[in-house]
């Protein structure tokens, strides 16, 4: 096989944008390696497919982590997309960009030039967005829709409990105004799921200068002293040493992009020694730092029809997809997750510290242990949920064998802090608040399960041990700083000590955003693609 100037290991939400930004000039041959394959499946495309895709081997990772001590000894479920795409392809489709203090905070943290005037151009150019009247602004590859024309109509109570509160209201979550009661926005176009692989990675494909190998296992980044200059990988059974010119990019995810450096040399050097591999460099960075958001949902029958009603019964499954072959529009064509919002849970803090979530249907754990919107319950219902924006707790990700098939050690160490275990508290306090309204009650028939509204400070935080569950949104593992002593990969995403090789995704956040994390990846794609070709 020929040498390419840069291969991209991972063809996830960053690894497609920078296909696309770094092969535009037609200067630079590209290769993009998946592990996964292309998609075969239509759930990908139909949004409310993510209730099919979430347990799906075929185009799933479907980790676990190890059991917690601080979450009652349970171990927890963390799927991860295995498929073109990444978990782009099989996420929820909520676009956050994070606020405005995430930034600034990334800043402080020691990586320069990442702050939120700097992000925000940069989500300017990555964002093509469409008011429900299809009026757009931006001319981006990434499409981000306004359904708000499209929400169940039960989702109106939980707006009169947040007026009743005195809590904000937004018009957009991305907007001047982030924070508030709003509807989220989604990542569709023509009521298809419009991921980076779809935006990015396909018009790049039809480009000579850019190649995609699917199924690909990569095992290790192969150096010539102190500069990456291979990719070393198994493909259909066969060992190849794949050359870049220029730059190797890991772009695979905050669980395997440290693993890919652990199993290459670079890592804590008492964990590599134990397993076999030669330390290029001791990194002991390399794996810890790793955040990701926990949340939990509260759920109640419901005293009017929800979108359980509509997607329960065969004839209303019938009329969803009828409605969604005709006009791409309808329950098919949204996320599960239609209305929320970034709030401040006193008036004492200084940005919003909870996100919380309202769907209008229920899907509650069935006998093998597993849920899914596909198939609701069989009566009217709908959640209420929170996740605290900014934990601080850090836990890792280290390589559990010298194997690049072998399971990653995903140690979260959820609730480590109490500063976090505060937030919990203050989450569900502020959930109470709500379900206690005069405008939520008329909607609630009766609690499933224990009820939120009667909990004590003590019983919500215990709650929340037993029952909380990530919100799939691991970052932090490859930490971007300008500290080589405290970070993996400087602001420009070189790896530190290292020539030829960059992480670029969501492993390298400084601090995990406030919401969803999607956005962000594509937007630190972008932007990594800009200091790439600078560089060249």
């Amino acid at each position: 096989m020929r040498d390419f100037d840069y291969i991209i290991v991972g063809a996830g939400s960053a690894g497609c944008v920078l296909a696309e930004r770094l092969s535009a000039n037609g200067r630079h041959s590209v290769l993009v390696l998946e592990a996964g394959g292309r998609p075969r499946t239509p759930w990908i495309a139909l949004p409310l497919g993510y209730g099919k895709t979430f347990y799906d081997p075929a185009v799933n990772w479907k980790y676990q982590t190890e059991p917690e001590e601080t979450l009652g000894g349970r171990a927890g479920y963390w799927p991860r997309g295995k498929v073109v795409g990444g978990s782009g392809a099989i996420n929820a489709l909520v676009y956050a960009r994070g606020l405005a203090r995430d930034f600034d905070d990334w800043e402080e943290a020691g990586a320069t030039g990442w702050n939120w005037d700097a992000v925000q151009k940069t989500y300017e150019r990555l964002e093509s967005r469409f008011d429900v009247d299809g009026t757009r602004t931006g001319e981006g590859p990434i499409h981000v829709q306004d359904v708000s024309d499209q929400i169940h109509r039960a989702n109106r109570h939980f707006f009169a409990a947040a007026k009743e509160l005195g809590l904000p209201r937004t018009p957009d979550m991305n907007g001047i105004t982030p924070e508030g009661a709003g509807v989220y926005r989604i990542n569709t176009s023509g009521g298809r799921r419009m991921h980076s692989a779809r935006a990015c990675l396909a018009p790049a494909l039809r480009r000579a200068n850019v190649t995609l190998m699917t199924g690909v296992l990569v095992e290790r980044i192969g150096f010539e002293g102190k500069r990456a200059t291979s990719v070393e990988v198994v493909h259909k059974g066969r060992a190849q040493s794949l050359q870049a010119g220029r730059e190797i990019i890991l772009a695979a995810g905050a669980v395997n992009s440290p693993r890919i450096l652990q199993l290459s040399g670079l890592g804590p050097a008492e964990l590599l020694r134990e397993h076999g591999i030669a330390p290029l460099m001791d990194a002991p960075h390399v794996g810890g730092n790793l955040q990701d958001h926990l949340g939990i949902n509260y759920y109640f029958r419901a005293t009017e029809p929800t979108l359980n009603n509509v997607l329960r019964p065969l004839h209303g499954k019938i009329r969803a997809a009828l409605q969604y072959a005709l006009t791409r529009r309808g329950p098919l064509a949204l996320s599960v997750n239609q209305c929320g919002g970034f709030f401040r849970s006193d008036a004492g803090q200084r940005a919003a510290d909870q996100q919380l979530y309202f769907n209008p249907v229920t899907y509650t754990t069935t006998p093998d242990g597993k849920r899914t919107v596909v198939q609701p319950d069989p009566f009217a219902g709908f959640i209420l949920g929170f996740q605290p924006t900014r934990p601080i707790s850090r836990g890792r990700i280290d390589i559990s064998a010298a194997d690049a098939l072998a399971p990653p050690r995903i140690r979260p160490d959820s609730l480590a802090a109490q500063e976090d275990q505060a937030q919990v508290i203050a989450g569900g306090l502020l959930c109470q608040k709500i379900a206690k309204t005069e405008a939520l009650s008329r909607l609630i028939a009766a609690p499933m399960g224990e009820d939120l509204r009667e909990m004590t400070p003590e019983q919500i935080l215990a709650d929340f041990r037993a029952r909380c569950g990530t919100v799939f949104h691991p970052v932090g593992t490859c930490r971007m700083g300008a500290d080589s002593t405290k970070s993996v990969v400087c602001p420009r995403l070189k790896v530190h000590g290292v020539a030829g090789l960059r992480v670029v995704d969501a492993s390298v956040f400084p601090n995990i955003t406030s919401g969803n994390t999607n956005a962000p990846t594509m937007m630190l794609a972008t932007r990594a693609a800009d200091l790439i070709l600078e560089d060249a």
